[in-house]
């Protein structure tokens, strides 16, 4: 019985974990259609909303760290602990960085909509697509499908270096957008860094699964 009701505890903390990654994933959608419609208020409320993300944060950490304290957890229920504790620091930096290109926005300041953003928005699908894998991974404790998270960030640093491209050549061809394009690689490196994170929780999800680290950068690594 006791087995059973730490088992349930793990199923709860899992479905927490997932829940904040589903809110930072949607804050991050949110952030970059402000953006493209210049909707300062929009930003603004979606800073305000993100406040909160820190304390649901600090909320599922303790009660992990009580299951820890007051269970007898064995290797593999050690490991998913952990892993939720990893997973909570990265899903909330994407919470960040949503807040980030949502600030971002703010500073540029009003202008006709819609922005012309060029690859950002496929930046933006990129890395929501990684965090939508990486979130189904946790759910089915899916080891592959995490494995498939990793392969897709070399897609998304491609995506990176065309935004780059294009940018710094705006800037040659017309010095006075320099700001402008500027504030697009702030929000690149956002989008970047959004996929990084899905990156780190799918390897937390192999670690987890398989009790063995793999990282996105090596084949595997001890």
């Amino acid at each position: 019985m006791a087995r059973d009701a730490f088992q349930n505890d793990l199923d709860a903390l899992r479905d927490s974990v997932i829940a904040l990654g589903i809110e930072v994933r949607e804050a991050v959608d949110e952030s970059v259609a402000a953006l493209r419609q210049a909707d300062m208020r929009r930003s603004r409320d979606l800073i305000a909303r993100l406040s909160d993300v820190a304390r649901r944060r600090w909320g599922i950490e303790e009660r992990t760290i009580v299951a820890v304290a007051e269970q007898q957890p064995v290797a593999s229920d050690c490991r998913r602990l952990v892993g939720f504790l990893e997973m909570l620091a990265d899903l909330a930096r994407i919470g960040d960085h949503a807040r980030g290109i949502a600030e971002i926005n703010n500073l540029m300041g009003t202008a006709e909509p819609p922005r012309r953003l060029g690859f950002l928005p496929s930046m933006a699908d990129k890395a929501l697509a990684m965090l939508d894998d990486a979130l189904r991974a946790l759910q089915d404790d899916d080891a592959e499908r995490a494995r498939h998270v990793l392969g897709a960030d070399d897609d998304l640093d491609r995506l990176q270096e065309r935004v780059y491209s294009d940018a710094f050549r705006a800037m040659i061809e017309d010095p006075s957008r320099a700001e402008e394009q500027t504030y697009m690689l702030w929000v690149a490196h956002n989008l970047e860094r959004v996929g990084d994170r899905a990156t780190n929780v799918s390897e937390s999800l192999i670690f987890m699964v398989t009790g063995q680290r793999e990282y996105a950068d090596s084949d595997s690594l001890p």
